[in-house]
């Protein structure tokens, strides 16, 4: 039922704002969102939105999408901001001038997850590339989501490090990948197979799966979230003065980056993600300041 009405509000949401030929339908004092699945599903971009909301009275709504969809919304113009996490696809996005620049926000890291008997014997490798090319040479079932989103390209990417192009029956693009991760990993728990997956999607379904962690810790797996304004020169009629309020504010040390800081320690007992602003690592090389 939750993922029905993802679907729904998605379908509602092109409906109202992303139709051709339609204006924006919002007025001032409103900035919308295109972001990627995984920190909605976390809850943290609702937290942020919110906190911001009640200290300035501008209110912020977001549509949910993997990276390559969330940027694709915003080339309608319809949206005001993006907040994805696969750099090429992004640098991309800037250079055809739909956006303005890539602004750090937060990281987090992938993972690979599989089966408690890990059947390819891959737990505790320290390179990813290693532990995907164990797997493929063993021809152990893996989950993709397959659906070109950051988490999806992030895997790509590691694949492109074995020299190997995934492929076979062992290899699965789950078909409804672009629900999210949290989905395509409580499908990768029902065929107990393996996956690539965000650190804190796997955290906060931990307690409904049988999977564990295997792989970690790897440079090559870190998840760089960015914000990207959408280019009121293309888009004049976007909110860009509110939305780099808003930036200005999911960038300040003691604003949204402290609330990144924070999120999920108390449930998980750590935090889902990692503050990542130019300003916050200013901040943390001059502390007196």
């Amino acid at each position: 039922m939750k993922q029905m009405k993802k679907i729904l509000i998605l379908v509602l949401f092109t409906l109202f704002f992303l139709a051709p030929g339609l204006s924006l339908a919002k007025g001032p004092h409103f900035i919308l969102l295109s972001s990627t699945i995984g920190p909605i599903d976390a809850g943290i971009v609702s937290v942020l939105e919110d906190r911001f909301e009640k200290e300035t009275g501008i209110r912020v709504r977001h549509v949910g999408a993997g990276t390559g969809e969330a940027l694709n919304i915003a080339r309608k113009g319809s949206i005001d901001l993006v907040l994805v996490h696969a750099k090429s696809l992004e640098e991309k996005f800037i250079e055809e001038g739909f956006g303005t620049e890539r602004i750090p926000l937060m990281y987090n890291d992938f993972v690979i997850v599989g089966p408690a008997g890990d059947p390819a014997g891959i737990k505790g490798m320290k390179a990813a590339s290693e532990a995907l090319r164990t797997i493929a040479e063993k021809k152990i079932p893996f989950i993709s989501r397959g659906d070109k989103s950051g988490t999806h390209v992030a895997e790509m990417a590691l694949w492109e490090k074995t020299g190997i192009k995934p492929a076979g029956d062992w290899y699965t693009a789950y078909e409804k990948g672009s629900l999210g991760n949290g989905p395509t990993l409580l499908y990768t728990n029902e065929k107990n197979a393996y996956t690539v997956i965000d650190r804190a999607t796997y955290l906060s379904l931990k307690k409904d799966i049988k999977l564990g962690v295997l792989v970690e810790k790897d440079e090559a797996m870190i998840n760089f979230i960015s914000l990207i304004p959408v280019n009121p020169k293309k888009f004049p009629k976007v909110n860009y003065t509110e939305t780099m309020t808003f930036v200005q504010w999911l960038t300040s040390p003691l604003k949204g980056q402290k609330i990144i800081a924070d999120f999920g320690k108390d449930v998980y007992g750590e935090p889902l993600f990692f503050p990542n602003s130019i300003e916050w690592q200013k901040a943390r090389e001059n502390p007196a300041q």
